[in-house]
């Protein structure tokens, strides 16, 4: 890496931006229950709340991203963290579902990070320090999930509204410290062009989906994603049903996973993937996934389901892999309206997939086995494997 402390500072950052995001995690039914007043319109917001989140994410990233080529990414990444803080606020004070929604429409729209820091990340790394830098963000982000939730869930536990103050904070005291640690990683270009045409959702993603070698590998991280979203989207259910997991249990299993997760990305991901180069990590990542989703549709003993757990955290590696692989494959001036339109594309999966997913899985639980569901998710990482396994290792433009 060119400039190590500059990746520590954006690490730190993305650390406390997902512990801000996780601190809310536990407490959105208790909310929900308090301003409905009604369980089952409680659910019914809940999820509302996360597809709207997810539609908004969709349409801001490519411009947030496209706004980093013109303007930097520095101000792009704090101005978005100050619109999440005080949005983090509004939600504390929200006095009825509808404004919750609406703010938390607005929490989706500044929900620019990922785009920028990976965006960023390009930037400061060289091409064969990429997979490494990638694999430290999904540690950090990792860590925020593990930390996040657990905290947001103690904070919930004084008062249901606590966490997002203490969200705001976070995301407060994460631009006082980017505003005086964190340098400008490129300087912005004028000339970069910011049309309507570019800057909304479906043209940016058309734009990428237009170019051979990259239009492959977005569609191979859309399939990854709805993999990923199946499964995520379901696992808690899955363990309680087929399980008879407790939440402590369940608690226990998703915390375990997370750290072993984060530590293998740390540590791990960086000296595989310079050992095997991205394409064959990518592909390598994606069968194990495979492995992984096609076993937990079968599972039905505890110390397998831990095995198969394992296995799904040794193909976390064709995240990292492929997102090096993306960003070598374009150039610098646009980094960041390629990782917007990436982004787009991500929540897509997100706002679909936990209703596709949320009603294959009911429908599994009364017809069939409650695994059936990750044989379908297994169909798309498979597929993911074959779209990267296709596409030639470019670099630059294509």
């Amino acid at each position: 890496m060119r400039r190590a402390p500059t990746v520590t500072v954006l690490l730190g950052t993305v650390v406390l931006d997902m512990l801000g995001l996780g601190l809310i995690v536990p407490i959105v039914p208790a909310l929900m229950t308090s301003v409905t007043q009604d369980v089952a319109a409680a659910v019914f917001w809940s999820g509302l709340l996360g597809s709207v989140y997810g539609l908004l994410q969709f349409v801001a990233a490519p411009l947030l991203g496209r706004l980093s080529d013109r303007y930097g990414r520095r101000p792009v990444l704090l101005v978005s963290l100050t619109c999440l803080g005080v949005d983090w606020l509004a939600h504390a004070a929200s006095p009825s579902p509808w404004t919750l929604l609406a703010f938390h429409a607005v929490a989706g729209a500044c929900a620019g990070t990922y785009t920028v820091v990976n965006a960023y990340l390009a930037d400061v790394t060289e091409p064969g320090a990429r997979a490494q830098a990638y694999g430290l963000v999904g540690a950090a982000f990792g860590l925020g999930f593990v930390a996040g939730p657990l905290l947001g869930g103690l904070l919930g536990a004084v008062d249901v509204r606590l966490p997002f103050v203490v969200a705001a904070a976070l995301c407060f005291a994460n631009v006082a410290y980017g505003w005086f640690v964190l340098p400008e990683s490129r300087p912005g270009d004028p000339s970069t062009p910011l049309t309507l045409r570019l800057a909304n959702p479906v043209g940016a993603i058309a734009a990428v989906l237009r170019r051979p070698v990259l239009g492959r590998l977005a569609r191979a991280r859309f399939c990854a994603d709805v993999a990923r979203m199946t499964h995520q989207s379901t696992w808690t259910f899955f363990l309680t049903h087929q399980f008879t997991f407790g939440t402590t249990q369940i608690g226990v299993v998703l915390a375990v996973c997370a750290l072993a997760g984060a530590l293998y990305q740390a540590r791990a991901v960086g000296p595989l993937v310079r050992r095997l180069g991205d394409k064959r990590a990518a592909v390598l990542g994606s069968l194990l996934g495979v492995t992984s989703l096609c076993g937990t549709a079968f599972v039905s003993v505890p110390w397998l389901l831990y095995l198969l757990c394992a296995v799904g955290v040794l193909g976390s590696l064709a995240g990292a892999a492929a997102q090096s692989w993306i960003s070598r494959a374009v150039r610098s001036a646009e980094q960041g309206a390629v990782q917007g339109a990436l982004t787009g594309i991500g929540a897509v999966a997100e706002t679909v997939v936990p209703i596709t997913a949320g009603v294959a899985f009911g429908w599994s639980l009364t017809y069939a086995s409650p695994g059936l569901v990750y044989l379908g998710a297994a169909v798309f990482a498979a597929g993911a494997a074959l779209l990267l396994a296709a596409t030639p290792d470019v670099a630059h433009g294509r």
